[in-house]
C-alpha cells in the first residue's frame, strides 16, 4: 500500500473586510463618490449632534471647543466597494464620482453613467535643498 501526499486544504473565502456594494461578494477594488443630499444631511445632522455633546462635556472653566465650519458637500465622500465581477476600471476607480453615479451597475462595467471630478493637477516636483559649502556644494539653489 502505498502512501498518499497530504494534501493542503482548500483556501476559504475571507470573511471579513468591504464587501461589494451590488452583490455583496468580496470587494477587490473601491472607489469614491460624492454623498447624495440625504446622506449629506444624515452626515451634518450627526458631526453637529458630536459637536454639541462635546460642547456639553467640555470644562466649563476652558474656552470652549472651536471646531470651525461644518463640513460642505464638496468634503465629504463615501468608498463604494466592487468584487472582481463589478469592479470599475482603475481609471475610474482613481476619480470621484458623483453622488448620482450608479457603479457599480453591471450594464456599464467596467465604466460608470457619470462623468467623475477630473483628478488634481500632479504637484511639482520640488527644488532640491542646495548642499551647504562646507559638502562642495555652492549653497545657492
Amino acid at each position: 500500500m502505498t502512501e498518499q501526499p497530504d494534501v493542503p486544504a482548500p483556501i476559504s473565502q475571507p470573511t471579513g473586510g468591504p464587501a461589494c456594494t451590488l452583490c455583496g461578494g468580496p470587494a477587490c477594488v473601491h472607489w469614491q463618490r460624492r454623498l447624495t443630499d440625504d446622506e449629506f444631511t444624515e452626515y451634518l445632522h450627526a458631526s453637529q449632534s458630536r459637536r454639541d455633546e462635546l460642547t456639553l462635556l467640555a470644562d466649563s472653566q476652558q474656552a470652549p471647543p472651536d471646531f470651525g465650519p461644518l463640513p460642505l458637500p464638496a468634503d465629504c465622500t463615501r468608498a463604494v466597494y466592487g468584487c472582481v465581477n463589478h469592479a470599475v476600471s482603475l481609471d475610474a476607480a482613481s476619480l470621484i464620482h458623483t453622488k448620482t453615479c450608479t457603479a457599480p451597475n453591471a450594464k456599464d462595467l467596467p465604466h460608470c453613467d457619470c462623468t467623475p471630478e477630473p483628478a488634481p493637477p500632479p504637484e511639482p516636483d520640488p527644488t532640491p535643498t542646495p548642499l551647504p559649502v562646507s559638502w562642495g556644494g555652492t549653497g545657492k539653489a
